[in-house]
């Protein structure tokens, strides 16, 4: 398999834009120069990922990772360097010539030889299995006969690959035939393990509605039962929770939701399956549906890092208001930064399945546009239910509930316009209704104060540390670094950016960096600028091959400098890190550096190293000479 020249890569990775494709999966906004956004690495409510397009690379101050637009597709989808610069060239029109476009299905065979890729292979086969048994055998014609009926065609049924799980027991057969392996057959989910160590089919005589993860990949499934059933079986059966399936962070079509919402930034929140399929037929594939238990916090950071605004569309009865009033709260509660909400109610005793059915998918497709209301408009419903409001006691309730409520509001123009809402509503005086709202706002606005936490002081008062960012990025919420590791970041930021201070900093002899991941950082860009010339930082992502030092690379980018330089900062960083370095230690570190250049098979930075080592030993000698004297 031919390797990509360099100078492809270069030409691939700068042909297209890192914050456009990011922003394919991750929901940007602009802050400054750069774009910010819910990281996808971590679970986070406040936006502490950075896009910066100028340089093209990202960086998370949450979690640390950093790099081009390679290492995100790479880091996000979790493929190897070459396919995703084959996704990037895609992305950008570019023609990769043909010798490196094997790589991307090789890549694939290998990621299938992994135990988990095993285990993906294993579903997805099964669910061709279950999907030609409904579509093809007598055995899935009652299961066909019931999607059918509800409305279900056979390009939607193909669409989401629906399958019928018969009753014979034939599916571990089936999958010895592909893979023998008795231990990852225990560990798919697909089966249930008798007392004796036996297989059976965990899934018998279900409709299969197969779960993929955020690629489309199949990592699981749920089973719906048909006709009557004892009362103890569960209408729908999940896939246990396996190396690849976890229904805490799984939403029902978000592959394909994700990719519709580009456009309006918008996520539709169903209750079921059919719900989805349903709003799916009537041209809404924006939509997603937990599985078949309570949203969790996990989902909704999820659809946080993935749109703007979420609509939570929940039957109309009152277990559906009960639902969307817990989804709300969680919302609420863990809902990240910048994201709105907003709720649309069917009316009572119908869920969207049935309202397609019964009104066609033009009408639903706009009740959905027509009906959006927010949270406020919500619960200003919501507390009326069980309260008769012909009664002055419970309405007196149901209005303070109301003015709690108003009272979280930041927008005087929103209180304002719910106050006129509800004093026309009741015949009341709006400032009397006024007044009260200001009072319990004053109220929340002293708990809020008594419950903040203290800052976190020194002795004297003044703040445990500082570090420096620049103004545009989102706040840091990895430890502050110490002044040592800062003026190596400033110096090596200069380094980078300003040949003066490259070649004033190498002149120097014997420098030698304080900590051994920037001293590392430096030779490598050292041997970066010998084959590239001029500095890239996007291109020096590529160039390093740990992650560690990308990350310290991007941290080194967002440091918030001035254009001009100041060669006696220059100097001050260069003194604070020599004085931190005695000789033996800085002969100790090239050491271990040597010994692993070397066993990386490095021998060009083993050679570097060994020269510089050199020159230490000999110092050292001399040093020894003039005590002796």
């Amino acid at each position: 398999m031919a390797r990509i020249p360099s100078e492809v890569i270069d030409r691939i990775r700068n042909s297209v834009d890192i914050s456009d494709v990011i922003g394919h999966y991750v929901q940007l906004h602009q802050s400054g120069k750069g774009f910010v956004g819910l990281c996808p690495f971590h679970e986070e409510q406040t936006p502490s990922f950075s896009v910066n397009e100028q340089k093209q690379f990202f960086y998370c101050f949450g979690c640390g990772r950093g790099g081009n637009v390679f290492q995100f597709l790479m880091e996000l989808k979790h493929i190897p360097f070459t396919e995703a610069v084959a996704e990037v060239a895609q992305l950008a029109n570019v023609d990769l010539p043909s010798q490196y476009l094997n790589n991307g299905e090789q890549n694939t065979r290998q990621e299938n030889n992994t135990p988990n890729g095993k285990l993906m292979v294993m579903h997805e086969e099964t669910a061709k299995l279950y999907h030609h048994i409904l579509m093809n055998t007598p055995a899935g014609a009652q299961a066909l006969k019931y999607l059918k009926g509800r409305g279900m065609t056979d390009e939607l049924i193909n669409d989401f690959n629906l399958g019928f799980a018969p009753e014979q027991r034939i599916l571990k057969p089936f999958l010895e035939q592909k893979i023998n392996d008795y231990q990852l057959l225990r560990k798919s989910g697909l089966f249930v393990e008798d007392n004796n160590g036996g297989l059976h089919d965990r899934f018998v005589d279900r409709v299969m509605y197969p779960l993929r993860n955020q690629n489309g990949r199949v990592i699981g499934f749920s089973g719906r039962v048909i006709g009557k059933v004892p009362a103890e079986t569960p209408k729908y059966l999940n896939s246990p929770e396996t190396p690849i399936f976890n229904k805490r962070r799984t939403l029902f079509n978000f592959d394909i939701a994700r990719k519709e919402a580009r456009g309006t930034s918008k996520i539709y929140l169903f209750e079921g399956f059919m719900d989805v399929i349903s709003a799916y037929s009537a041209g809404v594939k924006n939509g997603v549906a937990s599985m078949g238990t309570s949203l969790t916090e996990e989902q909704v950071g999820i659809l946080g890092r993935a749109v703007r605004q979420v609509d939570i569309c929940y039957d109309g009865d009152s277990a559906g208001q009960n639902a969307i009033d817990r989804a709300v709260t969680l919302f609420r509660d863990h809902q990240p930064q910048g994201m709105q909400l907003r709720v649309v109610q069917l009316p009572a005793g119908i869920d969207p399945d049935e309202y397609v059915q019964q009104n066609g998918a033009d009408k639903f497709a706009k009740y959905l546009v027509d009906q959006e209301e927010t949270p406020v408009d919500f619960y200003l419903r919501f507390y009326r239910l069980n309260k008769n409001l012909n009664n002055q006691t419970e309405l007196i309730s149901y209005l303070e509930q109301s003015l709690k409520l108003l009272a979280t509001l930041s927008s005087s123009l929103e209180q304002d316009m719910y106050l006129t809402q509800l004093a026309k509503e009741f015949d009341l005086d709006k400032a009397t209704l006024k007044s009260q709202l200001q009072d319990i706002s004053r109220q929340l606005g002293r708990r809020n104060r008594h419950s903040q936490p203290a800052a976190l002081l020194q002795n004297d008062g003044s703040p445990a540390a500082i570090s420096v960012v620049p103004s545009s990025s989102p706040a840091p919420q990895r430890n502050p670094i110490k002044r040592t590791e800062l003026a190596e970041q400033l110096l090596l930021r200069y380094m980078f950016h300003d040949q003066e201070v490259w070649d004033h900093v190498a002149a120097i002899n014997d420098f030698h960096f304080a900590h051994e991941r920037y001293q590392t950082l430096y030779l490598l860009a050292e041997s970066y600028f010998s084959e590239h010339g001029e500095y890239s930082a996007a291109g020096l992502m590529d160039y390093l091959k740990e992650d560690s030092l990308r990350s310290t690379l991007g941290q080194i980018e967002q440091l918030n400098v001035d254009d001009v330089v100041n060669m006696q900062l220059i100097d001050d960083c260069v003194q604070l890190i020599q004085e931190q370095i005695p000789l033996s230690q800085k002969i100790k570190e090239l050491q271990s550096q040597i010994r692993e250049a070397s066993s990386l098979n490095n021998s060009e930075l083993a050679t570097q190293l060994t020269m510089k080592l050199i020159k230490l030993l000999k110092k050292q000698q001399e040093l020894k000479a003039e005590e002796t004297n």
